[in-house]
C-alpha cells in the first residue's frame, strides 16, 4: 500500500488544525475567543504585546484553518470562533490522544 493511501481526511484535518495552533499567541487567541462570544481585533491589540501586523498574521492563520471567523464591521473586524470547526478539531484531538 502506498504511504499516501493510508492518509485519511481526518489526518489531514488534524494536521491543519495542529499547524494553526502551533504558536502560543494563536493558542491564547483561541482561549480568549472561547471565553466570550466575539471580539474586535482592536481588543486583542490592547491585550497582546505584539505588533498589529503580527496579530493580523496570526488571525489570518487561524481563519485560514477555519478555526475562527472574521466579519468586517467598519472600521474594525469582529472575530469569533467557528464553532462547527472548533468542535470538529476538539473531537479529532480527543481521538488522537485517546480521550
Amino acid at each position: 500500500m502506498n504511504s499516501l493511501e493510508i492518509l485519511k481526511t481526518e489526518h489531514e484535518l488534524l494536521a491543519k488544525y495542529a499547524k494553526a495552533i502551533s504558536h502560543p499567541i494563536r493558542v491564547y487567541i483561541l482561549y480568549f475567543l472561547a471565553k466570550q462570544a466575539c471580539c474586535f481585533s482592536g481588543d486583542l491589540d490592547k491585550i497582546l504585546p505584539i505588533a498589529r501586523s503580527t496579530l493580523s498574521q496570526h488571525l489570518k492563520e487561524l481563519k485560514k484553518a477555519g478555526l475562527i471567523k472574521g466579519n468586517i464591521e467598519y472600521p474594525k473586524i469582529r472575530y469569533c470562533l467557528n464553532t462547527d470547526n472548533w468542535e470538529e478539531a476538539k473531537k479529532l484531538f480527543e481521538n488522537f490522544f485517546g480521550k
